[in-house]
């Protein structure tokens, strides 16, 4: 099960194609709204979640939690108790924590990175304390999983499907997108 977190201000590409692409793998994929399920996203897209974060409960079928970046949308996330608790629970378990665009901040503000490499949006790097800054459009560190933004939501996304399928599954979906 992945649980991606929408708060107000999100980046709807980078939520989206995450949910699109998990679904298509028949990864059970539940959008979690902050604060009510109705969510507004940074380009005035309404997007209705799947359930509002007062009936979230990690389980131990969670197998990762999802941030997608954006303004106010990130620090929406950071600011919310429950999405704290999430990474929590997925840090005491050893769940995957995937984060992209000015996301990964959250975790750096925790230190959580420290050492490992991580990705982010350019002008965030400073806020990911204690990693390095690793090269290309996705990372995969430990049970991190970081990218840039908009621009490498698919390639983000395949990376999930390939920790939570295969390598062989993750292609073949690119492959069927015709995403080369």
């Amino acid at each position: 099960m992945v649980y991606v977190f929408l708060a107000d201000g999100f980046e709807e590409i980078e939520a989206l194609t995450v949910v699109d692409l998990l679904r298509r793998c028949d990864i059970e994929t539940v959008t979690v709204g902050i604060g009510r399920e109705a969510i507004r996203g940074a380009h005035g897209i309404l997007v209705q979640s799947d359930i509002a974060d007062k009936d979230f409960a990690p389980a131990e079928n969670t197998d990762m939690i999802v941030l997608p970046g954006g303004m106010p949308g990130t620090k929406n996330l950071e600011a919310s108790a429950v999405v704290q608790s999430a990474i929590d629970f997925c840090v005491e378990n050893e769940k995957y924590i995937a984060a992209i665009c000015a996301a990964p901040s959250i975790l750096g503000h925790r230190g959580l990175l420290d050492g490992h490499e991580a990705l982010c949006y350019a002008g965030f790097e400073k806020q990911l304390e204690g990693a390095q800054i690793a090269e290309g459009k996705v990372c995969l560190s430990g049970k991190y999983i970081t990218s840039r933004g908009p621009g490498t939501a698919i390639d983000f996304s395949l990376k999930i499907v390939e920790v939570l399928k295969s390598r062989q599954i993750s292609t073949a979906l690119a492959a069927s997108l015709m995403y080369t």
